[in-house]
């Protein structure tokens, strides 16, 4: 990029046309390609573009996000849960955070389940925030385009081709990351990746919802044990449909506006366009269940209407590549540490089976384990990095790792990564592990041993 352009955006005078402002045969030509703007591709192309790679971001909606704009209200994992919190995550999800304040649209939440702390913050806003962090950082945004192939030399990826409604285009790029969360990527590219299902149950989907006019005192009071004793009451009256017997409701950033998890969907492979339109309407018919199971059995939901449904639904697992490192369940267990860590994580394994309970599994209290650098480089593909929910990961190893906290630090992650390799004209898998832990704490990353002053305090009402 231009350093002219540079310049501008470090004093803050950028302008987006600028982006757009090289002749149009240039434009798809970049060091770095992020496919997917979820948590995790945002902040890989934000992380990129900040170390200085010429970066271009593929994002089929028409703004960036993904669950975390389009499902969600709250980051989990930037603290670990337990009798002291400590923060985890920094750098590029902090300066999320700072500016989702800065119009009084974010606060901390406790986790009731025990996840930890969360951010909880208006997904309205968070499109803004994103957005204005990558144009900041000179990220050239294509939305509205959707990756279909990819463009391979040998062993290497060079590029990828999209569709959107101009039809097919060609962008190519030295490094690219695939941030899709169904490893999209990767799979068209031939990279080797398990798809959940195929060893171990997949966890469900859901849809969630919100409702409007919650008296929320009247239902906080009435407590989610009550609340879930409720459900089983009126499941056996046979006239209700709640295939989860539990779920959970919490506050947001607008009064009398309550965020909802509850709907539960299985056996579905998310992969399978077939099989996620059915979700997708079976979804739909489960919130207006439990949309009446609240206002009839649940005080303080008396005079609450729907106002709100997740579009696409909240899918968990689909595809997760196979890297040069397999996260695992006793990593997470144990606390286990990398040489090459890059990201740190203590939240719980969640397992959101099919039934009607959701398992928990705790690490010690207080300890993190690591995410190494080579859960993040998939085999037998160069020039391919990948972060979010289908990197390197077991079943269970992902039901702990996957929260957008984590998720935002992995794509910082690969984003400084992938620009380094370019830099320095290696390829992904044969970077300085050492320059890029340096490059990532010099961002405000956080991995290793956690510190005492990490402790988090809550602020002050």
């Amino acid at each position: 990029m231009a350093a002219g352009l540079h310049n501008k955006q470090a004093k803050g005078e950028f302008d987006v046309m600028d982006i757009y402002s090289k002749p149009l045969k240039h434009l798809w030509d970049a060091d770095v390609i992020v496919v997917g703007s979820g948590s995790a591709g945002s902040s890989a192309a934000i992380a990129a573009a900040r170390t200085g790679a010429d970066t271009i971001l593929v994002e089929r909606f028409g703004y960036m996000g993904g669950t975390s704009t389009q499902v969600l209200d709250t980051f989990y994992g930037f603290y670990t849960p337990g009798s002291v919190a400590y923060k985890v995550v920094g750098g590029v999800p902090d300066d999320v955070v700072t500016a989702l304040k800065g119009y009084n649209a974010a606060f901390e939440r406790p986790n009731t389940y025990g996840a930890g702390t969360g951010v909880t913050y208006d997904p309205m806003y968070l499109r803004v925030v994103w957005e204005q962090l990558a144009l900041k950082a000179g990220v050239r945004l294509l939305y509205h385009s959707f990756c279909t192939d990819v463009i391979r030399d040998g062993s290497s990826i060079t590029g990828v081709i999209v569709d959107g409604k101009r039809g097919l285009m060609t962008l190519t790029a030295k490094v690219i990351i695939d941030c899709t969360g169904d490893a999209d990527v990767c799979h068209q590219a031939g990279a080797p990746y398990e798809l959940a299902g195929d060893i171990d149950p997949a966890q469900t989907l859901t849809t969630t919802f919100r409702m409007v006019n919650v008296d929320v005192p009247t239902a906080n009071a009435f407590g989610k044990k009550a609340m879930w004793a409720k459900m089983g009451e009126a499941a056996q009256t046979g006239n209700y449909d709640l295939p989860r017997k539990e779920g959970s409701w919490h506050i947001t950033t607008l009064q009398g506006v309550i965020h909802t998890i509850m709907t539960r969907i299985a056996d579905v492979d998310a992969t399978d366009p077939v099989a996620l339109t059915a979700a997708e309407i079976e979804g739909r018919r489960q919130v207006i269940e439990y949309v009446r199971f609240l206002k009839a059995y649940v005080p303080g939901y008396e005079k609450s209407e729907l106002s709100w449904l997740c579009a696409p639904i909240g899918v968990r697992e689909t595809r997760r590549v196979y890297g040069h490192y397999r996260l695992t369940r006793e990593d997470c267990l144990m606390a286990r540490k990398f040489e090459d860590a890059v990201a740190a994580c203590g939240a719980p394994i969640e397992d959101h089976h099919e039934g009607s309970d959701t398992k928990w599994e705790y690490l010690p209290d207080g300890m993190t384990y690591d995410i190494p650098y080579r859960a993040l480089v998939p085999k037998e593909v160069d020039g391919l990095l990948v972060a979010g929910r289908c990197f390197s990961a077991t079943h269970d190893a992902h039901a702990s790792c996957r929260s957008m906290a984590q998720m935002m630090a992995l794509g910082q992650a690969a984003g400084a990564a992938a620009a380094l390799s370019v830099q320095k004209d290696v390829r992904p898998h044969e970077l300085d592990t050492h320059l890029l832990q340096t490059t990532l704490l010099a961002m405000g990353a956080r991995f290793g041993e956690i510190r005492a002053d990490d402790a988090y305090v809550a602020p002050e009402k």
